[in-house]
């Protein structure tokens, strides 16, 4: 095993990856900007590298610098989470060059199904049923326009690389395309430095299904069941949850076997996802291979008893898997919400600033996967995912209402979250029910969500003065740990020293 590993990523799966590093007796280092100099997985880890400036670009997307940290700092391995350069074929082949261990996929696997096109090429030759569409890049406009008529609308833009609803659009009418291409050009660039797209037939709100799959360097590879990941919003997924209700006992053993089908045409080893979209006939179809470990992982642990990241890093180092495909069992019932730093009544625009006051959820079947604490300031920079919420429970009913429970427990103040928008769905008949697809959102909850009559003006300021009164006299009762949270009474960090041009915080 590794004696140290080197986070290339920050948040919530940057202190996630450390507690596992922790456990395992392994000495953990991460990077971190400028803006992040006070944040949880800085504070969490045993060595914390300044890496540059806020920008992605500057700090947490520099290939060249993360890798000479490593070799500098004796890191045997990085471990990339998920987002920046976690599916960066050039970023795991230099890790390789440099003799670092990419905790994931090889570089060639990562190209290969990084490729949104080229993964379509490989699974159709292994016979896995693939949504219709093309297989090449799309330059200029007569060309896309050509191949969406050959599809027929309304089709789905899609960027080559990279995921997380990053660079797709949907195009229902030829008008459409040349404003749908240059935004998809533009975001795809942005976000994964190659602005390659191409055109897939759109499925009309089906449910979006995965499963997880590991495989280790021996050719063991194993399914872990699957997650519902339907509830979305602009092709990202808010709620996430194991098992999904959609799926029959049948159905569900055939979608694992092609799962660990296309992750075995791929040569894959380490954990990844196997994406399906499952239409209203039961009908499945292969979408993408994600190379990475997913936001939602922590579904699948809580209804197998397997910790992923342990897994990882124990197959990045050589070893075989520690469970055969007969030993996975699933129990109960677990759900995930994403707690975003957004606002849900103004179509999720991103809400930063100081985080005032936090109090967590706890308690039995509730696990909480944050990156923030209290007094942290919410950055504009990245993904406005700041914590993961997750319940398990005997039944799905059980998760559901645990969840419930966890919400209302949760406090967030000084900037505005998704936990309001969680509280309603988990009130949704439709959702209690199962009757949900992607469209959910957008189609049926939030025009019902938005339309709530808003409460009268005069009213909401009274109520607002007094919370307002009530929050500084519990402040003025809790000091000095700021309102219970034991977080808040955190030091600053110490001085740091300079070492090999690298900032490190002494521990």
């Amino acid at each position: 095993m590794f004696k140290k590993v080197l986070i290339a990523n920050r948040g919530e799966i940057a202190v996630r990856v450390v507690r596992a590093l922790r456990e395992m007796g392994v000495t953990s280092a991460v990077i971190y900007s400028e803006v992040d100099r006070t944040s949880r997985h800085v504070r969490y880890a045993d060595e914390a590298y300044l890496i540059g400036p806020p920008l992605p670009s500057e700090s947490y997307l520099k290939m060249d610098a993360i890798v000479e940290l490593a070799t500098k700092i004796g890191a045997e391995a990085i471990h990339p989470g998920y987002g920046f350069l976690a599916e960066n074929a050039g970023f795991a082949a230099a890790c390789e060059k440099a003799g670092v261990a990419f905790i994931g996929p090889s570089s060639e696997t990562v190209a290969l199904v990084g490729d949104k096109m080229q993964a379509r090429k490989t699974m159709v030759a292994a016979g896995i049923p693939v949504v219709p569409g093309g297989d090449r890049p799309l330059s200029d406009l007569t060309e896309i326009e050509a191949e969406a008529e050959r599809i027929g609308f309304p089709v789905m833009m899609k960027a080559a690389a990279g995921g997380g609803g990053k660079g797709m659009r949907v195009v229902r009418e030829k008008s459409e395309l040349a404003s749908a291409a240059k935004a998809a050009r533009s975001e795809a660039g942005s976000a994964f430095a190659d602005d390659r797209i191409y055109l897939e037939k759109l499925i009309e709100n089906p449910r979006h299904v995965e499963f997880q799959i590991i495989a280790d360097s021996h050719g063991n590879i194993v399914h872990l069941g699957e997650r519902e990941c339907s509830i979305q919003r602009r092709h990202q997924k808010l709620v996430e949850e194991s098992p999904s209700v959609a799926l029959t006992s049948s159905l569900r053993t055939k979608m694992g076997e092609v799962a660990v089908a296309a992750a075995r045409a791929s040569g894959y080893v380490n954990a990844g996802t196997v994406e399906f979209l499952l239409d209203r006939n039961k009908e499945f179809y292969f979408l993408e291979v994600n190379a990475r470990l997913q936001v939602e992982h922590p579904v699948t642990e809580l209804v197998t008893g397997i910790d992923l990241v342990r897994e990882q890093l124990r197959v990045a180092a050589g070893e075989r898997l520690s469970f055969t495909q007969i030993d996975i069992v699933n129990r109960g019932a677990a759900i995930e919400c994403r707690i975003c730093a957004e606002d849900p009544e103004n179509n999720f625009f991103p809400s930063t600033g100081l985080i005032e006051r936090l109090r967590e959820p706890s308690g039995p079947g509730v696990r909480v996967e944050s990156g923030i604490h209290g007094g942290y300031e919410v950055p504009v920079y990245y993904d406005p995912l700041i914590s993961k919420l997750l319940t398990w429970g005997k039944t799905r009913d059980e998760a559901i209402e645990r969840m419930q429970r966890a919400l209302s427990e949760y406090d967030i103040e000084g900037i505005k979250t998704t936990i309001p928008f969680h509280k309603a769905v988990m009130e949704s008949g439709a959702f209690r029910k199962g009757e949900f697809d992607t469209g959910f959102v957008d189609e049926v909850f939030f025009p019902n969500y938005k339309g709530k009559k808003p409460p009268d003006p005069e009213v909401a300021a009274v109520a607002a003065a007094l919370i307002a009164d009530i929050e500084r006299s519990l402040h003025k009762r809790d000091a000095p740990d700021s309102g219970g949270s034991s977080e808040n009474s955190w030091r600053q960090p110490p001085g740091r020293v300079t070492w090999g041009g690298w900032q490190l915080h002494q521990k």
